[in-house]
């Protein structure tokens, strides 16, 4: 089974750590935080805005980038990913929301940890 080979990474999120559990569970090679891309600029060529998805799924040539926060919270990242699709692409990103980890979680036995990502907004 191939696992992510790099030491483990400092996460942000203890979400983020569960997701990495999934993929090495599943032999996936995955890196965290790899990229960041530009999304827009100042006058001067400065950036202003990137973004840096949380993985990328090597096998798959695709981005995960993960959110807890309530979906009315969630218009920036979706902003973000729109953006990354107008100047990039070639590039696949995949947004995996609170509702989405929570049912992934309990699918894979981890009833304990989707406990601490409900919400009456998110449900």
């Amino acid at each position: 089974m191939e696992t992510n080979e790099a030491p483990t990474p400092k996460f942000a999120h203890n979400i983020e750590e569960e997701f990495a559990r999934i993929l090495d569970y599943y032999g996936m090679h995955w890196e965290y935080e790899p990229r960041t891309f530009p999304l827009e600029w100042d006058e001067e060529g400065t950036v202003t805005t990137a973004f840096s998805p949380d993985f990328y799924l090597v096998d798959e040539d695709l981005y995960v980038e993960l959110t807890t926060a309530r979906p009315k919270l969630i218009t920036k990242k979706n902003k973000k990913i729109k953006r990354m699709a107008e100047l990039y692409p070639e590039i696949k990103v995949k947004l995996l929301k609170r509702s989405d980890l929570r049912d992934m979680m309990i699918k894979y036995g981890m009833d304990d940890q989707a406990a601490g990502i409900v919400g009456t907004e998110a449900q």
